[in-house]
């Protein structure tokens, strides 16, 4: 019927921010139906109307999380900027601050990333989408690259873009762990400090090779990966 789409699509998000919140303070594991509809305020009938299950809201919310979570958007303000290693910190930087202000969806994204381990389709979807979300960062480091490559000897635009998700993954943990003690600016002077100065040291050819984290779970093995 003409008109209905909006009230539905506007109730599946408050039943969606509703489990957001109950995974956020509780867990997925201690997330029911129930938990869900009293927060939200309506029954549990109704949550069900919309999500058949526990499992397809389950879904819907990993889905929502990601789609806020891993998808990298570059504004006009940090695509203007002239130079490519400024263009990636200030980058960084609102990757950081956007993470750092919301703790809350980092630990619910970490429960679906342990929820991965026992998942293989959890698993797939995350894996999927930070590959993606670290594929979008290979262009600009490609071109900080190619114009600082003193600063960066050794280095591919695939490891770059690994390094770059990296601090900003560790940034959100360190909120998370510790709210209260975390110094978000220290964190980020930090940052752009080791992107501003070259490696004092020219890796050796023929040296060890260096694992950069990427989208692999933790604890999943080789085997997993495949």
């Amino acid at each position: 019927m003409p008109g209905t789409r909006a009230p539905e699509e506007e109730r599946r998000e408050q039943i969606l921010s509703a489990a957001h919140d109950v995974a956020a303070r509780r867990g997925l594991a201690d997330l029911t139906i129930r938990r869900v509809a009293a927060r939200a305020s309506i029954s549990s009938g109704l949550v069900l109307f919309h999500f058949k299950s526990k499992d397809q809201l389950l879904a819907a919310l990993l889905d929502r999380l990601l789609e806020t979570t891993t998808v990298l958007h570059v504004g006009p303000e940090i695509a203007a900027i002239a130079a490519p290693l400024d263009r990636l910190v200030a980058l960084l930087r609102q990757e950081m601050d956007r993470l750092t202000r919301e703790p809350r969806r980092t630990r619910v994204f970490f429960e679906f990333w342990m929820a991965g381990l026992k998942s293989p389709g959890v698993r797939a979807k995350m894996r999927r989408e930070l590959a993606r979300y670290r594929a979008a960062f290979r262009p600009m480091a490609e071109e900080a690259l190619a114009a600082s490559p003193e600063r960066f000897p050794g280095m591919t635009p695939e490891g770059l873009a690994a390094v770059s998700v990296g601090f900003i993954k560790g940034c959100a943990v360190q909120q998370m762990i510790d709210p209260a003690g975390f110094d978000a600016a220290q964190f980020l002077a930090a940052a752009e400090g080791l992107f501003a100065h070259p490696s004092p040291t020219e890796p050796t050819e023929g040296g060890p090779s260096v694992d950069l984290p990427g989208d692999r779970l933790p604890m999943e093995t080789d085997a997993d990966a495949q």
